[in-house]
């Protein structure tokens, strides 16, 4: 609960740091809306939608009310899946204005001792240094690997876990040895012809957890002619950091990333995560009051692409493709579609594929409900939006649903899960059922 004090402070910086122009740009036109899965699933209350929010920022700069816990619970209520863009006649980058708030919100709060602990220790301790995401995910693999886990489930402790992350322990990836982790390539050669020479930005988790579907991804680029420089240096792209509040940490490992890639001279800065892509795509925007990285932020942002664009701009859909015969749909990462705007290029690899009948979701492109932690922090709301989510899929009676991000990649695994689904249909990252494709061409 905020004191007094604090409403004060965040009260005078919502007006001092929150963009005027962009809170009136929103016309209250209510485009957004039908777009937003908080304001559908909460029943249409209009504090949480965009539309809302944006009021209630406006409202708080302009003195009107004070930021207080209603306040407060509706900017964390939203995904930040940020579809409200694509649809605003006005071109509001709420997004922007929502990591702001949270921003100042965050800055000017006192937590209490543990949460201030847990946030020291994740956002500063653990994303920022990728030896230690190693060892932390090191310990989750001997979990896996010692026997333990058997002995955890077989004795129920996971009972006294909420449904959703019980469910959640059975469908993490099996974690590689931490050998493995730790020798990972700084240079990559083409398969054949050299097309293009890019850098591949490997992330936090992706090069942990989900680190066969770097590798997946890499081979993919090879076999495409790209020559591959992912340089070691790198750090966590600062998403978790940018949506949680934690903007100077955001600020400092975007600073990180750039200097890490800004003299590799290459085509394009490759990554394989929607949410990792959106906001180092953002870089520019989250260093444009700093007159010494805004310029070189604008030409990092101006390099990224996502995986599926290079492979089609290389023709990768023209090389031979086979599966098995089977049925595939995709569920959009939102980050991906309404801030890279790359969707269509995905369904157009997927059906390239020989033996693939694609079927489109029913709102595919509606947020899941992962959102970074939000399916922990938010579990309520998250997995009413899974719920729906899952409907559309199994109407689809696709065997597999491809995904374009981790996140994404396990709510679509314990939607699975949920509904009871395992060994009929399997949730896979797109880049990870490409290479399964072209496994003749390796």
């Amino acid at each position: 609960m905020t004191t007094a004090q604090e409403r004060k402070a965040i009260q005078q910086q919502f007006k001092d740091r929150m963009d005027e122009d962009e809170l009136l740009n929103c016309m209250r036109c209510g485009f957004c809306l039908p777009s937003c899965p908080t304001y559908v699933e909460s029943g249409y209350k209009e504090n949480h939608s965009p539309r809302g929010r944006i009021a209630l920022m406006k409202a708080v700069a302009d003195g009107l009310i004070e930021p207080d816990e209603d306040v407060e619970r509706s900017l964390d209520m939203c995904l930040g899946c940020r579809a409200c863009e694509p649809v605003c006649p006005s071109g509001v980058n709420y997004g922007h204005l929502l990591e702001e708030a949270r921003a100042v919100i965050n800055s000017n709060k006192k937590h209490s001792l543990p949460v201030k602990a847990v946030r020291k220790s994740v956002f500063g301790g653990l994303f920022p240094h990728q030896n230690r995401m190693r060892y932390a995910t090191g310990l989750l693999g001997f979990y896996q690997r010692s026997g333990l886990q058997k002995t955890v489930r077989k004795t129920g402790l996971l009972k006294v876990l909420p449904d959703n992350l019980s469910a959640m322990e059975k469908v993490l990836p099996l974690v590689p040895k931490m050998n493995v982790m730790k020798n990972r390539p700084e240079h990559l050669e083409p398969h054949g012809q050299r097309k293009k020479r890019v850098a591949f930005f490997s992330g936090c988790l992706m090069d942990t957890m989900f680190l066969e579907t770097n590798n997946a991804t890499m081979k993919l680029l090879q076999i495409a002619g790209c020559e591959i420089v992912i340089p070691k240096n790198q750090a966590c792209c600062g998403a978790l950091h940018g949506h949680s509040g934690e903007k100077e940490g955001a600020i400092a490992l975007a600073k990180r990333n750039i200097m890490a890639f800004e003299d590799l001279k290459v085509d394009y800065i490759i990554t394989n995560a929607g949410g990792c892509g959106a906001f180092l795509i953002d870089y520019d925007h989250l260093l444009r009051e700093d007159p010494d990285w805004h310029d070189r932020a604008k030409e990092f942002s101006a390099s990224l692409k996502d995986i599926s664009s290079v492979l089609l701009e290389l023709e990768f859909d023209k090389l031979p493709l086979k599966l098995p015969e089977v049925t595939v749909t995709y569920q959009d990462s939102c980050h991906l579609k309404n801030v890279m705007g790359t969707s269509a290029e995905i369904r157009r690899l997927l059906h390239s594929i020989d033996g693939v009948a694609y079927k489109e979701m029913k709102d595919a492109d509606r947020c899941c409900g992962s959102a970074g932690i939000y399916n922990i922090v938010e579990s309520e709301m998250s997995m009413q939006i899974l719920d729906h989510k899952m409907v559309q899929a199994k109407a689809t009676e696709a065997a597999i649903i491809a995904t374009a991000n981790p996140g994404c990649l396990l709510q679509m695994k314990l939607g699975i899960e949920r509904e009871g689904l395992t060994g009929k249909v399997k949730a896979v990252h797109v880049a990870d059922l490409l290479l399964e494709a072209a496994e003749e061409l390796v």
